[in-house]
């Protein structure tokens, strides 16, 4: 072959060494992030009532008969000595003024009653006056001797008046309402009972009276309060006596 048909031959021949060109491509976009799902505030905690403290004297002697009290009835107190609110308890003093219900809760030292068992004197955590003003005699998870069996749950609520002189009024209604729905937001609140209905808990799992012989009947604070503060929470879902 000459020069010229090998020159020939290799300027028409396939160039096997260079690769064809390779079209560029863009990478694929990724899909639009979703976004994250929207975060639920927590409810708002309801507007607390306008409540005057009013505290109990003597809080050191009270509570160590409160954690007394606590090993009799309940079993070993814990430390520190608190309760775990589930019920509200309501009640009525059947005294004609919170003056005179407050210097019955005042002393630690329950006197001149010993059939109800017990050194440390009965008191409730609110006392609610004819007017409706709230007083708060207890902080809310101290334990108060106001109801046989649920203490280490129940807040108590004690209405003054109970009396054919002062029954309770329509004010109460409301400002135990208010309480009641505050408290509900505040802790978890199954219950909303009357103090004549504590003894259909016996068996109930909140039950913990150890004394199979300490009962009393109370009537307070009657069935159409009771009627009455239920209405106005009826929204609430709060159970009323168990059975």
């Amino acid at each position: 072959m000459t020069l010229f048909a090998l020159a020939l031959a290799c300027s028409t021949a396939p160039d096997t060494l260079t690769p064809p060109p390779v079209e560029a491509r863009l990478p694929a976009e990724a899909p639009p992030a979703e976004a994250p799902p929207p975060v639920e505030a927590p409810p708002a905690e309801p507007e607390a009532p306008e409540i005057v403290d009013r505290p109990l004297p003597n809080a050191e002697r009270r509570l160590a008969l409160s954690q007394e009290y606590w090993r009799v009835h309940y079993g070993e107190p814990p430390e520190p000595l608190a309760i775990t609110p589930r019920v509200v308890v309501l009640h009525w003093t059947v005294t004609d003024t919170a003056d005179a219900a407050w210097n019955t809760f005042a002393p630690a030292e329950l006197g001149g009653r010993p059939e109800l068992g017990g050194g440390v004197n009965v008191s409730a955590h609110f006392l609610v006056d004819q007017d409706g003003t709230i007083y708060r005699l207890l902080p809310d998870t101290a334990m108060a001797r106001h109801v046989i069996g649920l203490n280490p749950v129940a807040i108590g609520v004690e209405n003054v008046g109970g009396t054919p002189a002062h029954p309770l009024t329509e004010a109460q209604v409301q400002a135990d309402a208010a309480l009641v729905r505050w408290l509900a937001g505040r802790y978890d609140i199954t219950h909303l009972i009357g103090h004549l209905e504590y003894r259909s808990f016996e068996g109930h799992p909140y039950w913990a009276e150890l004394d199979p012989d300490y009962r009393t009947t109370k009537p307070d604070p009657g069935a159409d309060f009771m009627r009455q503060v239920r209405q106005e929470v009826s929204d609430l879902g709060l159970e009323g006596p168990p059975g």
